[in-house]
């Protein structure tokens, strides 16, 4: 593991990197290389009972301010599983010119498995944050990936205060395009509207995309959108090997049931046994 401190003088912000390489040795899978740059940080992979190795992402610091520049990189190799996820939710607080950033790289190949599964974004009043989940997903590789987010500190009275959120995630294999979402929101007191959010400043996109099983994938995230409690919750096919999953919730706890529903009905569906990442 090697760890770097690093920032470019002069400017407000700061420059962190985080490199992960997971490999398959014998029947499990290992963290192979771990290297990062304050604001970010990788913890110790999670000892479950789970085929996938565990690991936490987090920012020490206690979030994202204006002109951070966070890019996060992971391989995971043929026939490996690796499980991403953070302790906590993210916060972005007030940018005054620069957006924060961060920009995701994922790559898994034949056989692998990623899981993309971190906790939501919460932006601050006056916050502007851009990212970019970019996968390469090679034959008979998986993916799951999650891309959720509050309105703003809800309880607190400041949803839809934040200044700008630009979220785009994109899929693709050696053939193509498979998935790629975008939306890019302004701050604004109109998103609780009826037709807009729906009144609920919550949100989030659970995609899956695999090779195989995508008929029970469906129906298994269709049941997961119909039982999640409070929540409204549609499922579409892609145009192939995957399968996307909206969500609006009214309060965080229901947001967060809601993508562990979905999360455990696609690893079932997946082969895979549910898994709870057992945070406080």
């Amino acid at each position: 593991m090697t760890v770097r401190v690093g920032g470019a003088a002069g400017r407000v912000g700061r420059d962190g990197s985080l490199s992960l390489v997971f490999e398959r040795r014998g029947g499990r899978t290992v963290v192979a290389r771990s290297q990062f740059t304050l604001p970010l940080q990788v913890l110790g992979t999670v000892a479950l009972d789970d085929p996938a190795a565990i690991v936490s992402i987090l920012n020490p610091t206690g979030g994202l301010v204006g002109g951070d520049r966070l890019a996060i990189d992971v391989t995971v190799g043929e026939s490996a599983h690796a499980c991403l996820t953070t302790p906590s939710a993210t916060k972005v607080y007030r940018a005054t010119e620069t957006p924060a950033e961060q920009h995701v790289r994922l790559r898994a190949a034949e056989g692998a498995i990623v899981e993309w599964v971190p906790d939501h974004t919460i932006p601050f009043p006056g916050a502007a944050f851009r990212q970019t989940i970019d996968a390469d997903v090679a034959a008979g590789a998986t993916l799951v990936l999650v891309d959720a987010y509050a309105a703003g500190r809800v309880a607190r009275g400041e949803a839809w205060q934040f200044g700008m959120l630009d979220s785009r995630s994109t899929v693709h294999d050696v053939h193509g395009p498979i998935f790629d979402d975008r939306f890019v929101l302004a701050g604004s007191a109109r998103w609780a509207d009826l037709g807009l959010a729906e009144r609920c400043p919550y949100f989030a996109t659970v995609a899956v995309v695999t090779d195989g099983a995508l008929d029970a994938l469906g129906a298994a995230l269709d049941a997961a959108a119909h039982q999640a409690r409070d929540v409204r919750a549609a499922v579409a096919r892609l145009a192939r090997r995957g399968v996307v999953l909206r969500c609006l919730a009214p309060d965080a706890p229901s947001l967060l049931g809601a993508i562990d529903l979905a999360w455990s009905r696609a690893r079932e569906a997946l082969g895979l046994p549910a898994l709870a990442l057992r945070k406080p």
